[in-house]
């Protein structure tokens, strides 16, 4: 392997595990749920992204060239924010979360914004 694709290498690693580092502490540190859900999105996209370049770039500086890190990026850059921001949406519903503050005159957040008629009026409980 030449010098160029080693140093290549070396800089996806250590820009891969920096940012695995710095969400396992964003993990740990961090006490409300949104906030604990900000900070392993970003080494689902930033940290995986980084090392499955530098395993790219390895396989083709040994010639072994190997596409599949291309496939695994595509799927967790698709399903990473996907899945992010349901796990947003239900901790909002839950209420398990600060509630946004009241949106500006005339306006309503969408994510809260649920109109009457869908509104399930209190029925009995049903016991099986």
């Amino acid at each position: 392997m030449n010098e160029i694709a080693a140093i290549a290498v070396g800089i996806c690693l250590l820009i891969g595990a920096t940012f695995a580092m710095v969400g396992a502490i964003g993990l740990v540190r961090f006490t409300d749920p949104m906030n604990r859900l900000h900070a392993p999105t970003k080494v689902g996209t930033m940290g995986i992204g980084a090392l499955l370049l530098a395993s790219m770039i390895h396989a083709f500086a040994t010639g072994d060239g190997s596409l599949h890190e291309v496939l695994i990026m595509a799927f967790l850059f698709v399903t990473a924010p996907i899945s992010a921001h349901f796990m947003a949406k239900v901790n909002i519903h839950r209420r398990a979360c600060v509630t946004p503050p009241p949106p500006l005159q005339g306006e309503t957040w969408s994510t809260l914004d649920m109109p009457e008629a869908d509104v399930a009026p209190d029925q009995p409980d049903v016991k099986a």
